[in-house]
């Protein structure tokens, strides 16, 4: 599904940053979240539960900050069904409040098989990282042929 208008491989470059994104999450977001995916873990939904669990509270759910790490790079492909794969570690919690931005930049760019691997963080408004070590990669269709067969 296309977005926007897609990105050109032609225009990609190692190194290249994405634009970021940054998303201010809050309990309402964590409970629709919690409804669209069937998780509800009562870490997610009940605050003296999380509590007595010893957290600080209710907590986000993990995939919704994958979910935003996604939607940057989709948003940055222009076309969802480039993004083949994305993975990463989770490395802290989420809590209502926080803002997060996820950043990326491409790692590689094979010109033969028209694939582009992107490196991804996301980190809260403390500087602390949430998920790390993330790589999505994103193929782009066969260049179109400039002369067509008559």
């Amino acid at each position: 599904m296309k977005t926007m208008s897609a990105l050109e491989f032609e225009s990609v470059t190692a190194g290249q940053s994405l634009p970021s994104l940054t998303k201010h999450v809050t309990v309402e977001q964590i409970r629709q979240y919690a409804e669209a995916s069937g998780d509800r873990n009562p870490i997610h939904l009940d605050d003296s539960f999380a509590r007595s669990a010893g957290l600080p509270g209710v907590i986000a759910h993990g995939m919704l900050t994958m979910a935003f790490a996604n939607q940057m790079v989709t948003d940055w492909l222009g076309d969802r069904s480039r993004l083949k794969r994305l993975q990463g570690r989770f490395a802290g919690m989420v809590l209502p409040g926080d803002d997060v931005t996820v950043s990326g930049s491409v790692a590689s760019k094979d010109e033969a098989t028209r694939r582009v691997l992107i490196n991804l963080v996301v980190t809260n408004q403390r500087d602390e990282k949430v998920f790390n070590k993330g790589v999505a990669e994103a193929e782009f269709p066969p260049q179109r042929s400039s002369t067509h067969a008559a």
